[in-house]
């Protein structure tokens, strides 16, 4: 038999059994309707209903329960599914009571005494309404738990021999959520035995019948005595050093330790909360959730048309995501890479966005094609993450650095102010402090014209964003760890006491929004980025959450700096003074006006350098523009690249 012929067989079964349970749920109710309107008058003369009120209760009963099964209908009782019946549909039973109530009670008191027979007394009206839809409601309740009842039966039955013991991390938010959907699938491996948290008020009580056993200091016990496989984190945006805490105690039991997606992300739909992973070296990483100023940011981009440049890139990409929960007027995605593009605008349309999504194919160095765009779909807000941001690639090629970097940079924000937008933020990064590679000397370069744009262009205000390494941005050195880890080592390191500062990319995005939503113009936020983290140390735990030895079963090699390279990362030049913001993750680097140095005289340099592909001149420009510039200069014309080793930053 086809599918076709199947589908035809089944399908009238399948709409019969519908019909028959409609039927019954509407026969049911009618029954508990009607005995408790018979069972109020029965309370109500202690059971022996005196002759005389036969009549008027026979009257009574026919309009009193179309009436509440009117309210029914209209309360919205008939369009859910019994078994899935929780508080949100408790409340429309309270309301079709109240209001069948109110409307029996008008009646009553809006005849005239020759109606006598149709005037509900007083004491049945409340007596009734309270049997009639409490009966109804349990009627409800008990399908539901009958079929509660069948599926833990069901559960039970599959889960001899087959699913793993486990413990939950977390009786939160989080762990509600994780509890009630592993126990729901059926096709789920694991069997939840408990949870630990440590607020010690929880211990003995029981979330969907999983009772909290214990804090994080009995888990050595309870993995012994419960015969534990795993441990779940369940815990909504753990700090990393809660994971780290908790991640070591399972090491040392020894226990392996799993983790769940960030609760932001289960509640956007953006992931299940089912889907648990292993722990992984980024939530290691991981600091203290963000938290917005979502009112400004709101006010910033909804109803807006963004435009984001680079969208097709990790960070681009991110701020096309956060930018899409603000509900824009029009999300312009600007990327050169077709497939990018595609990836990012296929994911964003997923989200069933009630605005117009764009992808837009365009080089942001192309002028013409720019203005075409500014011209066609006037942007109010644009974040500009284009650019070319990996170090030693750049160190090999300057020219590329400035043309992308510098001079894009500059015709994307003259076109910003010509076309009358509103913001325009600038990505930058820390390598642009006290640059010694090109890349980041060309983004101090950028920083600067933008605060020189902003003192010419009221209307537009031009910031920057600075911040370090983006955990899994692409071209970032846990990927490359990862990377060298599966093909056996050695994993490699360019110094054992280079350190780097870390964010997430999902907290990168936010704080680029926030800052832009905060600024006046001219300024360069700063982002705090903790505290730095040390990269031999990064390479080892990387290894170890692979489940590997660091020196034993992978190598560890130190290749030494590469042009460019700095040991340690700052985040303010000499002369700036970082101030504090409104927002505890967030400061702004401001120069004063007047000591920047000749901004458009050295565009035209730096057009005429590109122009020729003059490298070294190039090299040697910077340094005379910057003067905090240390960019290096080859002995001879050969290309960098010869010298750019495989060494992690």
């Amino acid at each position: 038999m086809t599918k076709e012929e199947q589908l035809e067989d089944t399908t009238p079964r399948v709409i019969w059994g519908r019909y028959l349970t409609r039927n019954v749920q509407f026969a049911l109710d009618l029954t508990v309707l009607l005995s408790g309107f018979v069972l109020a008058y029965l309370l109500r003369f202690d059971f022996e209903i005196p002759r005389n009120f036969y009549r008027p209760l026979l009257t009574q009963i026919s309009f009193v329960v179309l009436i509440q099964f009117a309210a029914l209908a209209l309360g919205g009782v008939y369009t859910f599914i019994w078994r899935y019946i929780g508080l949100a549909e408790v409340k429309r039973f309270i309301y079709a009571a109240t209001w069948s109530a109110l409307l029996i009670l008008m009646v009553r008191l809006g005849l005239p005494d020759r109606f006598g027979l149709w005037k509900v007394p007083l004491s049945i009206i409340m007596a009734d309404s309270v049997l009639a839809f409490g009966g109804v409601l349990g009627l409800r309740v008990l399908r539901r738990a009958l079929y509660e009842k069948y599926e833990s039966r069901q559960r039970d039955v599959m889960a001899t021999g087959a699913r793993k013991p486990v413990l939950l991390v977390g009786a939160g938010r989080a762990g509600v959520l994780a509890v009630k959907e592993i126990l729901s699938r059926r096709e789920t491996d694991l069997n939840v035995l408990g949870f630990v948290d440590d607020d010690s008020t929880k211990k003995g009580s029981a979330i969907s019948r999983v009772k909290v056993l214990g804090t994080t200091r009995d888990l050595p016990r309870l993995v012994r005595e419960l015969e534990i496989d795993h441990v779940v984190i369940t815990i909504a945006q753990a700090s990393r050093k809660e994971i780290l805490r908790i991640v070591k105690i399972c090491e040392e039991i020894p226990i392996k330790v799993r983790i769940i997606p960030g609760l932001y992300e289960v509640l956007e739909g953006r992931v299940e909360i089912s889907r648990i992973r292993d722990v992984q070296i980024e939530d290691l990483l991981g600091r203290e959730p963000v938290q917005l100023d979502i009112d400004s940011i709101r006010r910033e981009l909804t109803a807006k048309t963004v435009m984001v440049t680079g969208a097709g890139g990790s960070i681009g990409s991110e701020l096309a995501r956060q930018a899409s929960r603000f509900s824009p007027a029009k999300l312009l995605l600007v990327e050169r890479a077709e497939f990018a593009l595609f990836n990012i605008h296929r994911e964003l349309l997923g989200l069933n966005s009630k605005f117009p999504i764009l992808p837009l194919v365009a080089d942001v160095g192309d002028e013409r094609r720019m203005r075409a765009l500014f011209s066609t779909y006037e942007p109010d807000v644009v974040l500009h993450a284009a650019a070319h941001k990996h170090v030693p690639m750049m160190e090999s090629n300057p020219t590329e650095a400035v043309k992308n970097n510098i001079l894009a940079t500059n015709r994307l924000a003259q076109l910003s102010a010509e076309f009358g937008v509103r913001s325009f933020v600038l990505i930058s990064t820390d390598k642009a402090v006290n640059p010694t590679s090109v890349m980041g000397a060309t983004k101090r370069v950028a920083e600067l014209l933008l605060q020189v744009l902003d003192e010419r262009h009221a209307h537009t205000r031009f910031v920057a964003v600075r911040f370090g390494n983006v955990i899994g941005s692409n071209g970032s050195v846990i990927p490359i760890f990862q990377e060298q880890i599966r093909k056996g080592g050695p994993v490699t390191v360019t110094h054992p006491d280079m350190k780097r500062y870390f964010m997430t990319v999902p907290e990168a995005a936010q704080l680029v929004l926030q800052a832009g939503s905060m600024g006046n113009g001219g300024e360069i936020f700063v982002l705090d980025m903790g505290e730095p983290v040390s990269i031999l140390e990064l390479a080892r735990d990387t290894i170890a959450r692979s489940g590997l030895k660091p020196d034993e079963d992978i190598k560890i090699e130190i290749t030494g700096l590469r042009p460019g390279e700095k040991l340690f990362e700052e985040l303010s030049v000499t002369g700036e003074n970082l101030a504090k913001t409104r927002h505890p993750k967030i400061y702004i680097g401001n120069i004063a006006k007047g000591t920047h140095p000749d901004i458009q005289s050295a565009l035209m340099e730096l057009d005429a350098l590109a122009s020729e592909g003059s490298d070294v001149e190039i090299r040697k420009f910077l340094n005379e523009l910057l003067p905090e510039c240390t960019v290096l200069i080859p002995a001879s014309p050969k290309p960098m690249v010869e010298f750019v080793s495989a060494g992690a930053h």
